[in-house]
């Protein structure tokens, strides 16, 4: 059976294209307007709002909760103070990433945890076999019992700043505070999954549809509108973020090891700062050196910029319109070295995981797997694509992730204008 969200009442209503999907057992909108280009531009131009409550949370506390996570996750929450958020992943004991998600530290014995998939099982019996060493550690999934709203894009700051007072200015990309919205007691995260300025709002179910109207109203002269799935997957490849079970897949799930994906091969290293530090033995840390100290990685994630030029002359030959879907496709399409639009034949180097039309940047893109030698920025290679059932090449440049990086992500926000305090 399938679940609403606690702003289910308010997404339904807001829903008018009827179009849904399932995410995690709950009900979610696809896309809320006819054009998904509107909500997308509202996310890079404007602000938008995002149901983001069908992830799964788990609270963690105790006098053991930071040495069980450190001793879990592969990002070191030692690093990570009360106020904090961290973007991570964990391992099994080969190495292999298990999962992604956000753990914010709420207080020096409080974290909340945020994942994809179910945990809680993996949770507590890794927190039981550990408890002895470790000290006690409870274990909760509260994912019922909170929502999360998203609020993205350029103006998201000033909306609100104007129902949370001025303290949200000080939040840098990863900080949270406590606050309020209404009569509702909320945590306000500077995080999202569009890659752009943004924060999220997490609060109890019973205040979601309160939050809602509240976060709508303010919004109502910046142009607010909610988005859906595709809008948010499309910005999220721009961004060069990972989707969980798209561009890596659990290593639990996986049938084999060529599904299964390191955090040096997904572009996710710089989570594995201090692994060298022997007095945090996280779960596949051992594995890890290994790759890392024997160059063992098969792959390394980029970007690519498709030759727009050519993508759109080789579909006019052929006498189709070149597609400009805004809808990302998930499926794998082989990279090719030393191939371009003179036709030069290349082994394949890569495949790519996710792929889309950019309105940002006003060409199609990619997020792609590419054998190390080939993960030069700057390098020409060419995708694989089918017209009128035959193959064809068309050239593209790797480059670094994130393809769109706007400068608002990561700047101090404009102060609130006048009149608009709370």
């Amino acid at each position: 059976m399938l679940r609403h969200t606690p702003f289910h009442s308010r997404v339904a209503a807001a829903n008018e294209t009827s179009l849904w999907s399932h995410w995690s057992g709950h009900l979610v909108v696809e896309q809320y307007q006819i054009s998904e280009r509107w909500e997308h531009a509202a996310i890079r131009n404007g602000v938008g709002i995002f149901d983001a409550s069908p992830l799964r949370k788990y609270r963690i506390t105790g006098p053991g909760a930071e040495g069980f996570l450190a001793g879990l996750l592969a990002r070191d929450i030692r690093r990570c103070a009360p106020g904090q958020a961290h973007y991570t992943v964990w391992c099994d004991d080969r190495g292999f990433v298990d999962e992604d998600g956000v753990v914010f530290r709420l207080g020096p014995q409080e974290y909340l945890l945020t994942a994809y998939d179910p945990n809680l099982a993996l949770l507590s019996e890794r927190a039981g076999a550990g408890g002895a060493r470790r000290g006690k550690v409870v274990v909760e999934e509260v994912t019922d019992d909170l929502g999360i709203l998203a609020v993205q894009g350029p103006r998201s700051h000033t909306v609100l700043a104007a129902l949370a007072g001025p303290e949200l200015a000080r939040l840098r990309p990863f900080e949270l505070l406590a606050a309020r919205i209404g009569e509702a007691a909320v945590t306000i995260s500077r995080t999202g999954f569009t890659g752009d300025l943004g924060y999220e709002v997490i609060c109890a179910a019973d205040d979601a549809p309160t939050v809602w109207d509240r976060v709508s109203e303010a919004g109502q002269p910046h142009g607010l509108v909610p988005f859906g799935q595709v809008a948010l997957l499309i910005s999220r490849i721009e961004a060069g973020l990972l989707l969980y079970r798209v561009d890596f897949q659990s290593a639990r799930r996986a049938e084999n090891d060529d599904q299964r994906s390191t955090p040096w091969e997904l572009g996710l290293g710089w989570m594995l700062a201090g692994i060298d530090d022997q007095s945090r033995p996280f779960v596949g840390r051992r594995a890890l050196l290994r790759e890392r100290d024997e160059g063992r990685s098969r792959w390394t994630m980029m970007g690519l910029l498709v030759d727009q030029v050519t993508y759109d002359a080789v579909h006019h030959e052929a006498g189709v319109t070149p597609p400009y879907a805004f809808h990302p496709v998930h499926t794998e399409a082989l990279v090719y070295d030393g191939t371009g639009a003179d036709g030069r034949d290349g082994e394949a180097v890569g495949f790519t995981c996710s792929f889309t039309y950019s309105p940002s940047l006003q060409r199609h893109i990619a997020l792609a797997r590419l054998r190390p030698e080939a993960a030069v920025p700057g390098r020409q290679v060419a995708l694989e694509f089918t017209i009128n059932h035959r193959y064809v090449r068309i050239g593209a440049t790797v480059a670094r992730n994130p393809l769109f990086d706007p400068a608002r992500r990561k700047a101090v926000p404009a102060p609130l204008p006048p009149g608009l305090a709370p």
